[in-house]
């Protein structure tokens, strides 16, 4: 079992920068990709950002060359750097992980707000 908690959302404005961290505890060692996707009221949850164990990346087109993905393998961390925020990124905001066994887990999620 992995447990993942995110931190880190809140409420800025159009233009501005959040960073989230989702930290993973449990069996770790398991985990092969990490990933971020997000939700907003009456939709389904889209995919972000993912990075695999090496750092490879890969992200949604809306959001490539504004949000940037990485991982702290030592703390067991992933982190997500959203810069130059629109209105459209309000949604609540979850962490992934996926096992070499093809196990899924996810967070609790943390909501961004995007506003002036």
């Amino acid at each position: 079992q992995v447990q993942l908690v995110e931190s880190g959302g809140g409420l800025v404005q159009p233009g501005g920068s959040l960073r989230l961290s989702c930290a993973a505890s449990g069996s770790v060692v398991s985990v092969r990709t990490m990933a971020w996707y997000r939700q907003v009221p009456g939709k389904e949850r889209e995919f972000v950002a993912d990075i695999t164990t090496t750092s490879t990346t890969n992200y949604a087109g809306s959001v490539k060359g504004r949000f940037a993905i990485s991982r702290d393998n030592a703390k067991n961390t992933v982190y997500l750097q959203m810069n130059t925020l629109k209105p459209e990124d309000t949604a609540v905001y979850y962490c992934n992980a996926v096992s070499y066994f093809d196990h899924t887990y996810w967070g609790q999620g943390t909501q961004v707000t995007v506003s002036s």
